[in-house]
């Protein structure tokens, strides 16, 4: 076993409190948005007390010194970017097109910065954590720009549009800014600085970072969804989302992968984000646990390679090689044929390849494993 750490990432949007508080640091003083453990090239953790990336004990294991999984913990002090991301055709297609064309990697109107789809699992560490995620039910959502319009013709006639369809195209039209949305924004804006609502705080929030951006009025098409802590939701590839605010776990294949749909000053590729976005309406994407052993449950979606298991109150299981913990709360031991050691909140060790752990949680204590199926 190995114990692993990381520097946060300072985008814009991260709290500059929550990572350090659970790890039980002082703050930097910058936005510190997300912690990595895994081997991504973007932000590969390291060895603790070695300062040896954690690829180089992965190739010494007799691997290609790379997790197929990356966990984070996130934390969004404002929105992020409404995003979506790519099946693994689409990410294959997209990453050797761009190295084609000789885009850097590290390019800011780069789209695709590896082979790999990004579906994602979130789970809530906070104790309310927000989400946007996925199109909504299109009478939904023309109710809920109703409410907010109050009679006022212009957001009338964008609640028709919708109910009229397709969402695909009048999902094109408002992020093109196509003729009249810019005054449907601001009207957007205007009425609900003293509305009332779902609509209206949502409208709110997110104009105050974004102002005029289309994104304001694409969020009305979507699901918002509020979970309390240990409640998660799974975005597959094309579910457009955006998490507005909280603390959580991330689980997701190892891929930077990200379409971008506005409420971002970053590039947006309209084309390449039509390309890969699911119009299919539904409800929240949520996924419910199974419940592996008294205090354990897995969270295990469909298609995909990897699973989280949460591990709280006493809670014990096996992890197989090559899995991560991470301690979110207190504190847990995790022990193989070789060795035992305890992790405080906050920290985290990666399980080598070959060998077994077992996980066990404090009974004031929650840990989360990352591991492939």
């Amino acid at each position: 076993m190995f114990r692993i750490t990381n520097d946060p990432r300072p985008y814009a949007w991260g709290s500059r409190t929550a990572i350090a508080e659970l790890r039980g640091v002082a703050p930097s003083g910058e936005p510190e948005a997300e912690l990595w453990f895994g081997t991504h090239h973007g932000s590969p953790a390291r060895v603790v007390g070695e300062d040896a990336p954690l690829t180089e004990v992965i190739a010494a294991e007799g691997g290609d010194g790379h997790l197929p999984y990356l966990l984070k913990l996130l934390a969004a002090a404002s929105p992020l970017s409404l995003q979506a991301h790519p099946t693994a055709e689409q990410a294959q297609r997209g990453f050797e097109l761009e190295e084609a064309a000789g885009i850097p990697v590290d390019a800011p109107h780069r789209n695709y910065r590896d082979r790999s789809p990004k579906p994602e699992v979130i789970l809530a560490v906070s104790e309310r954590f927000e989400a946007l995620c996925g199109f909504r039910d299109p009478a939904e959502s023309a109710a809920a720009i109703r409410e907010l319009a109050d009679g006022d013709p212009a957001l009338e006639g964008l609640a028709a549009r919708v109910e009229r369809g397709p969402l695909r195209d009048v999902f094109e039209w408002l992020i093109t800014s196509g003729e009249g949305v810019q005054e449907i924004v601001a009207t957007a804006e205007r009425l609900a600085e003293t509305g009332e609502g779902v609509a209206a705080d949502t409208v709110r929030m997110l104009a105050a970072e974004y102002p005029g951006d289309p994104g304001v009025v694409i969020a009305l098409l979507l699901n918002r969804v509020a979970l309390r802590r240990g409640e998660a939701l799974f975005l597959p590839a094309g579910n457009i989302h955006a998490y507005l605010g909280g603390l959580g776990v991330e689980l997701m294949t190892a891929s930077d992968n990200v379409l971008r749909g506005g409420l971002t000053p970053k590039h947006v590729d309209v084309d390449e984000l039509l390309g890969v976005l699911d119009f299919t309406p539904g409800p929240p994407p949520r996924i419910v646990p199974e419940q592996v052993d008294a205090g354990v449950d897995a969270f295990r979606p469909e298609g995909v390679d990897f699973e989280l298991v949460r591990a709280r109150e006493g809670g014990t299981f096996v992890a197989p090689g090559g899995s991560v913990a991470l301690c979110i709360s207190g504190s847990a031991d995790v022990r193989t044929d070789a060795a035992e050691l305890t992790l405080s909140q906050g920290e985290a060790v990666y399980i080598s390849r070959g060998e077994s752990a077992r996980v066990h949680a404090a009974p004031q204590g929650e840990v989360v494993v990352a591991s492939q199926r």
